[in-house]
């Protein structure tokens, strides 16, 4: 679980663009999950903006969820990995707990 600054880059049905800042709730090297209030649908394509570093990531929408009526939970998957997208770091799949 981690908030970032993110704006988020999008089309309307209609093509028009439109961006939200927002901020990420759960993120990964595979993408992660956002608050939004803007209404997206599953499968869409979207541009995420890291405001700390200026980077920009493509993705898509693979979920959404309304835990309440004003916002949205929308999970999201970067077209290709991206562990650098956020400033974390993140352990490699062998990366065990000692057993004791």
């Amino acid at each position: 679980m981690l908030q970032l600054k993110i704006t988020v880059l999008a089309q309307t049905p209609e093509r028009d663009e439109v961006e939200e800042d927002t901020h990420t709730l759960v993120v990964n090297a595979h993408g992660g999950l956002m608050k939004l209030k803007m209404e997206l649908y599953a499968g869409q394509p979207i541009t995420l903006l890291n405001r700390a570093t200026g980077m920009k990531q493509k993705c898509r929408v693979v979920r959404i969820d309304q835990p309440s009526p004003d916002y949205f939970a929308v999970a999201f998957e970067f077209d290709q990995p991206a562990p650098k997208f956020w400033p974390v770091v993140f352990p490699p799949t062998d990366w065990e707990t000692p057993k004791t």
